[in-house]
Order: structure tokens, then sequence, then C-alpha cells
């Protein structure tokens, strides 16, 4: 057995000795979220930006915007893309080259919550259907990695998404046109909002930091609306969810996911 498999055995042991007094290695209750700060406009060159602080773990979102030919089977809708990078200051860990697994999944499941919510009515970012459309992209960077890396990109990326400014364009012989000094906001229909628990033995807590990420057996992100309804999941290791987990872990993340929307309005409307 390896050093840092030595280690990870030993922190699983006395992770799990606490929860079975119900206590959590930070002190937090079992269904409590880090502390979470919400700053907008911290890139003055982008159309929006976030920056997302869950506890010590840390994420930068960026929105470009621009026109953009459409696919061709969505020529009547608008272009969404999320991205997601960690840098190699975030974490010891972290090393420089192509985009790992567990990064493409980090974007894959930005995007998917973004998406299947209908966070925008992207019909309304059509500039001429089957030439123009608006593209939205926004590109997240972990600048300080302390686990559930998946909630704060989905925290920066609503927040940066719903205070960006979209400029106005006009078509002027099938080019479209930026009109200067003109913009308008996002066409947001509701704001999406996931929340990861993990599995340690039978305990399931919210929001893990990195030394609980590091030694669970399973983990789950459920995204839900501002109704409150179930829109993406993503589950994760190498253990199962009971039926009955399931309901429960879908009940947390309505229930904490009402209060970090709060915390999404408000910043989002401050800064507006």
């Amino acid at each position: 057995m390896t050093e840092s498999k030595i280690i990870d055995q030993l922190k699983k042991t006395q992770i799990l000795g606490l929860l079975k007094e119900g206590k959590r290695i930070d002190g937090r209750l079992f269904d409590e979220v880090r502390e979470l700060t919400i700053d907008i406009d911290v890139i003055p060159k982008a159309e929006g930006s976030a920056r997302a602080r869950l506890g010590d773990t840390e994420v930068v979102a960026g929105v470009k915007v621009q026109p953009e030919r459409p696919f061709p089977d969505t020529g009547d809708q608008g272009m969404l893309i999320c991205t997601a990078e960690i840098l190699p200051v975030a974490h010891p860990s972290v090393e420089t080259g192509p985009p790992q697994p567990p990064v493409i999944e980090l974007a894959r499941v930005t995007d998917r919550g973004i998406r299947e919510s209908k966070m925008l009515d992207m019909k309304q970012l059509v500039l001429e259907k089957d030439k123009s459309v608006i593209g939205i992209f926004c590109d997240n960077a972990v600048t300080d990695h302390d686990g559930n890396l998946f909630d704060a990109c989905s925290y920066a990326t609503t927040a940066a998404i719903n205070s960006c400014k979209i400029p106005k364009y006009e078509m002027k012989d099938d080019v479209p046109v930026k009109i200067e000094n003109e913009f308008t906001v996002p066409p947001t229909t509701t704001l999406p909002v996931s929340v990861t628990m993990a599995k340690i033995g039978e305990h399931i807590i919210v929001d893990p930091n990195l030394d609980e990420w590091s030694i669970m057996d399973a983990r789950i992100t459920i995204t839900t609306n501002s109704d409150g309804n179930v829109v993406a999941l993503q589950k994760g290791g190498y253990d199962g969810f009971t039926q009955d987990e399931l309901v429960k872990c879908a009940e947390i993340s309505v229930k904490v996911g009402s209060k970090i929307r709060e915390i999404i309005k408000q910043s989002t409307t401050q800064g507006n």
C-alpha cells in the first residue's frame, strides 16, 4: 500500500468516526454548506463575470457574448457553451496539459445544469433565423481547490450569466453589426442551483470539502430550478445510493438549493 493510500485510509477512519458521532471534520452539520460569497463584475473586459468562493474553494467565471452562426438543427435558438479548467495554482496535485476526465466531467455537469434547466430563453437570442444568433460562452477557472468544484462552478456560472450584459446587434446585408453602447439583459427564466452530496459509509453529507471528497464512497450532484424541480443529476464514485437515499438527496437539494439561490439573487441584484 502506497503512502498516499495509507494516509487516505487513516483520514477515512477519522472522518467516519466523527460522522458516527454526528460530527464533521470541520464542525458543520451534515446538511450545512460552507460559507458562500459571490462577487460579480470581477473581469472588466468580459460581458459578465463572477467569483464564487465556497469555503476555501474558489472559481472565477467569465462570459463572452458574440454573434455566431447557429447549429444546423437549432437555427431558431441561440448558442450556449460552458467550459472549465483547474489552474495548476489551485492545488499541488494539478498538472498542466490536456484536460483530464474529472475536468471534462466538471465542464459537462456545469453546462448541463444551465442547459437542462432552460435558464435562458434561447429563442430570444436569435438575430436572424438560420443565419445569425447570439452565442454565450462561459469559461470557469478554478483558482483554489478545496473540494466540491461542481457546486462552485455552478454558482459562479449562474451568477456570471445572470448578471451579464448582452450587446445589441442589427443585421445589415446578412451581417450582424454591433450597436455601440447599447445592451440588453439576458433572457433569464430560472436560476439553476446544484447541490452535491457525498456518501461516506452510511452517512450523506452536503458540500464535501477536500478531505471528505478524497475518501468518499459515492457522490451525487442534483440541480434544481427556481420551482424546486430536479433538472439534472450526476452520480460518481464506486458505491451506489439506495432508493431511500436518492429521495433524501433530492429533498436536501431542494432545501439547500433554495438558500443558495437567494444568495445568487442578492449578489447579482446588488451588482446591477
